[in-house]
Parts: C-alpha cells; structure tokens; sequence
C-alpha cells in the first residue's frame, strides 16, 4: 500500500493507494476511526456497482454504516441535493459525532464535501473515489460544492477530508470516456509541474490505456504527490494553487457553450491547447513544446480543437463570468515550458479569438 500526506498542520490527512483496497476500508477505519457512524453516499449507479462492498468490509470491521444515494450526473449538484441530504441525514438521526464517506466521482465528491462542510456547521468526512478524474485531481485538496444556474462551483466551500481512500482496481470497470476524462488532468500535471512525468506518459500511454493497474497506480500516486505540494502551499487558491487551472479556463467556458454536453476532460484538451497557442503567441513557449502537449492529447485519444458549431462569442462571455475572473479580469494559466506555467491576465481580446 502507497501512502501520502498532504501536509496541511492539524488538518493533514492520508491518501492511501493500493488494488483491491475497497475492501479494506473498513480494517482501515476500525484503526483509524473518525467517526462513530458512517454515511455512504454515493448516485445510485456508483451505488449499484461498489456500495454493498464498502457497507460490507464496514460490517465485517463491526462498524455502523448506511447507504444514502442521489441521482447520478452533473444534474444532481445543486442545492436542492444538498438540501435533500440533508434531510435524509436529520431523519436518520445523524450528529456531528458521524460521518461521511463520498463513494463515487468528483459529482460525488462535491457533493458529499459540501453537505459535510455544511451538516451541523460541519461533520467529518473521507473521499472514496471511484474514476480515475476524482483520484487523480477533485478527491484531494478540499475543494467541495454545488452548481447553480449563473454556473458551476459558485456555491461551495474548502473543506478537507479526513482521509482518501484509493482502489485502483475499480478503474477497470470504468467506461473508456470517464478514462479520458481523467486523462486529461494527469497530462495537465506534466506540463505544470513535472516535465519528467510527462516524458513518462508519452513512453507509458499504451500502458495505461490498457489499464495496466501497476502503471496507473504509479501515474494517480504521481499526480497526488504534486497536488498535495501544491495544496500544502496553497490550500485556498490565493496564488499558487491557481495553476491547476491550466486548460480550465477557456475549458470551462467551451464547456458551458455545449450546455454541459461536452465531457469535462475532452474540454480542458481543448483548453490547453488554447492556453498553450496562447503561449506561443505571446512569445512565452516554444512551438515545439505546443506541439508535444498536443501530440501527447491525441496519443491518449483526447481531442485539442474546439469544435466549430461551438459559438466564439459565448464563449468569451463566459469566460468573463468565470469564478477565477477578477475585477472584469480574466487569468490564464500558460505554459513558459513543459513542466513550468506562468499566470497572467495580460491576454488582448484579438489574441484570444485566434486561439478559438
């Protein structure tokens, strides 16, 4: 078994990897507790596919749990959600003495964060993640919330776990497409912080998208040893931490252009693509450089051009109505070179429309 600590003084918490640890977990909590009871929450596909699993190596450990579901998809992370949760909790008696444990993607991760953060002015709670998205970036770093219809995430709070509990075995069951989506963000931490790791995907991308779990394991304990470091430094966004942001930005708004029917990591591609001809016509990266971070996309099968259909000016407007906007200001996260990123908002609005 791997483990790591993001290191954030006395709210520090593992992150523990290792296959087939879904059925550990309860060992794990019988050592560790951090509650006397535990809410498994979880949509009820996720619910379906792993839930009797953790609720039975809790029992086993003679630990108390319930299974508490939702609506799968992007839908369900709202305040009604939140709300109803939240009732469920009340009705089955749950105080502050209990717990959470968000079993599922980063919808769930969300979710299950922010009904914690908000239960009784707070209960604990610990990340379960099930996709290789959640694993890799959402399920570390204690950012938790809701969409509400002026856009995503607007409704949240920083609320770290009390522990990640990885299985890279369940990966296997998990459709070619939330893969990608997970590949998005692996490749984004190459070209921010480690160049070396990206030299490693692009010898190892036929591995991992043959599910190779010794690869993978190696690639989501590399990526969760940089996003602890950059958590560490900076836990609420203020500076540092803003260069996980690199593809979110325009990413975000060609998501919001498709009505949410793009797939969020097909949509941070594009968005590093954009960022990173950006760079290039700033002057701040080589074209070389462009053009293996591109490659590299379309050798894990990501796409790296914004659809035509896609309607340029919406998409500068919600750039402007981001939530990383400040002051009419919008900053970009830009690579000087792969595995190094600069943050500006000195990008002139006819700059922007060529990288469209």
């Amino acid at each position: 078994m791997r483990e790591l600590i993001v290191g954030l003084g006395e709210r520090s918490y593992p992150i523990f990897i290792q296959q087939g640890l879904l059925d550990k977990i309860g060992r794990k909590l019988q050592k560790n507790p951090f509650a006397k009871r535990y809410g498994i929450v979880a949509d009820d596909n996720v619910a379906d596919l792993f839930g009797e699993r953790l609720l039975e190596s809790l029992q086993k450990s003679d630990i108390q749990a319930e299974i508490i579901t939702f609506p799968k998809g992007e839908a369900s992370k709202n305040l009604a959600t939140i709300a109803e949760l939240s009732s469920i909790l009340a009705r089955m008696g749950f105080d502050r003495k209990d717990g959470l444990l968000a079993l599922g993607g980063g919808v769930t991760g969300d979710i299950t964060g922010f009904l914690a953060a908000c239960y009784m002015r707070s209960i604990p709670y610990a990340q379960v993640p099930t996709t290789l998205l959640a694993q890799v970036d959402s399920s570390v770093g204690g950012k938790t919330g809701v969409d509400i219809p002026e856009g995503k995430n607007l409704v949240g709070a920083f609320y770290q776990p009390k522990a990640v509990f990885i299985d890279s075995q369940v990966l296997q069951l998990l459709p070619q497409a939330e893969l990608l989506n997970g590949l998005a963000e692996v490749i984004k931490y190459g070209v921010i912080f480690d160049r070396d790791f990206f030299r490693f995907l692009e010898m190892s991308h036929k591995n991992i998208l043959a599910l190779d779990l010794q690869v993978l394991e190696d690639v989501i304990a590399r990526c969760c040893k940089i996003k602890a470091a950059v958590v560490e430094s900076d836990e609420k966004e203020s500076d540092f931490r803003r260069i996980l942001n690199f593809g979110h930005t325009i990413g975000h708004a060609v998501e919001a252009v498709s009505g949410y029917m793009l797939a969020h990591g097909s949509a941070v591609a594009m968005g590093m693509v954009a960022a990173s001809e950006l760079a290039v016509l700033k002057g701040f990266l080589d074209r070389k450089e462009k053009e293996r971070i591109e490659n590299l996309l379309h050798q894990f099968g990501l796409p790296v051009a914004i659809p035509e259909e896609y309607d340029r000016g919406m998409i500068q407007k919600c750039l402007l109505a981001d939530k990383k906007t400040i002051g009419g200001r919008v900053f970009f996260v830009l690579p000087t070179t792969i595995g190094k990123v600069m943050i500006t908002d000195e990008i002139e609005t006819a700059m922007l429309v060529k990288v469209f």
